[in-house]
Parts: structure tokens; C-alpha cells; sequence
């Protein structure tokens, strides 16, 4: 039986935090070595990741917006000084919304699985986990490329791209 965690804290080990549609959990937390069920949505674990790290959510979707311009599907600098950067694949109002850790993607792929089409790309993560997703390649490549935009005006360090 799957232990169900009530709450969760983003931490460097975070790699993805999936939605879920389920009587007992909402999100599907996917670690470095595990995965983890948790009440949450991944919205209210990103938002009080980001109290926890100085800042309201919706203050730093201002300040990626005013920074970078990108007004919809905002990365959010989660925790900045402990390099912690996500985006979301949708709307984060959306319920199929799911974040993705920058740091920890190692490549996005299209899919080539025929079979099933409902997988659009595949995000292999620097661990080698594969996540397949349903948005398609070029989205999830252009929130990277936002994603990284927004590290940059965060840290003003290119190193901090491939940490």
C-alpha cells in the first residue's frame, strides 16, 4: 500500500510534481530515488515553496512577467538561491497542470510512440527517469527556454544554467 504524505517541501531533489485525479491524492511527487503521494495539489506545494523561500507565488509571477515578459505559463523562480526553478506544462489554474525542475532535465524528446498517441513528448530526466507528457515537444522546449531566461535575469550567471 502507497504511504500518503499530507504535506510536502520542494527540495533540491524535486525533479517533477505531477496532478493527479485520485480519491486519496492529488499529486504524484517525483524525487531523484522515489516518488512520493501527496494530498496536495502541486499548485498549493508550489505556492508554499515560494513563501518558503522569501516570496509570495503570484509576487513572483510579477516579477518573471515584468523581467522576461512572458505573460502566460510563467516560470517561478521557486527558491532562487537554492537554484530551484520550475515550470508548469499548462495554466497552473489548469487541474492537469504538472511542474517541471529545470535542473534536473536532461533532454525533452518528441514521442515516438505510435501506439499511443496520447504521449506527445518525452522528458528524460539527468537521473535517466523518463516522464512521457502530453504536451508536445516544442511547448515544453520553449517553457526550458523561458525557464532559463528567467534564471538568468534571476541569478545574472550563466553558470547557474547548468548547475
Amino acid at each position: 500500500m502507497k504511504k500518503i504524505h499530507t504535506h510536502y517541501e520542494i527540495n533540491p531533489l524535486t525533479m517533477a510534481l505531477l496532478s493527479v485525479a485520485h480519491l486519496d491524492y492529488f499529486t504524484i511527487v517525483i524525487e531523484k530515488d522515489r516518488q512520493l503521494y501527496v494530498k496536495q495539489t502541486p499548485l498549493q506545494i508550489i505556492k508554499a515553496a515560494c513563501l518558503d523561500g522569501g516570496a509570495t507565488f503570484e509576487g513572483r509571477q510579477k516579477a518573471v512577467t515584468h523581467l522576461t515578459g512572458a505573460m502566460q505559463k510563467v516560470p517561478i523562480p521557486v527558491n532562487p538561491q537554492n537554484h530551484i526553478f520550475a515550470f508548469p506544462t499548462q495554466s497552473p489554474s489548469a487541474f492537469h497542470c504538472n511542474w517541471i525542475f529545470y535542473h534536473h532535465v536532461k533532454v525533452i524528446t518528441p514521442s515516438t510512440e505510435t501506439k499511443d498517441t496520447t504521449f506527445q513528448s518525452i522528458i528524460t530526466f539527468k537521473n535517466d527517469v523518463q516522464l512521457p507528457m502530453t504536451e508536445s515537444h516544442f511547448i515544453l522546449q520553449k517553457q526550458m527556454q523561458r525557464t532559463a531566461i528567467c534564471i538568468l535575469q534571476f541569478t545574472g550567471n550563466i553558470h547557474d544554467l547548468i548547475h
